[in-house]
């Protein structure tokens, strides 16, 4: 019985390490993309707004559009772990661009950055935003009970 209840606790204390895990990570990537990508594609912490590249040749006010959403917008829906991984999408739309067109010739120091981002964003959209979040939250109060 004491063995049994010893195993119970230590898979009870996993699976709050694992979601606690995925909340760190989930907040400390999106936050990176935020300060660090976002904010300059509108013009906070640099002289002049950053101009988005457009190699898919959209039109150029959607191009910025998109680019700032998936930057700024959609980061925030998945800190708060809200539609997370439908807001995963057009981020990962962003950063494989960047790998797979925009940085694709370039050395592997400057293709590592939207290499990781997308790494980052594919990991979270298999793995969902975890226990701490909206999404786990309104899925639970919408779960019927089962008597």
């Amino acid at each position: 019985m004491k063995t049994q209840n010893l195993i119970l606790e230590f898979n009870n204390f996993k699976m709050i390490s694992i979601d606690a895990g995925i909340l760190l990570f989930r907040t400390a990537l999106c936050l990176e993309l935020i300060l660090v990508h976002g904010l300059k594609k509108i013009g906070i912490g640099t002289a002049v707004a950053e101009v988005v590249p457009n190699p898919l040749n959209l039109p150029d006010q959607f191009n910025q559009l998109f680019a700032i959403s998936a930057n700024l917008i959609f980061p925030v829906f998945v800190l708060f772990g809200y539609l997370t991984r439908i807001a995963i999408l057009p981020i990962l739309a962003v950063t494989l661009t960047g790998y797979f067109i925009i940085h694709w010739n370039d050395s592997p120091l400057v293709r590592d950055i939207p290499f990781m981002y997308s790494l980052g964003f594919l990991l979270l959209f298999v793995t969902g935003p975890g226990k701490y979040s909206i999404d786990y939250r309104l899925c639970i109060k919408n779960m019927p009970v089962i008597q």
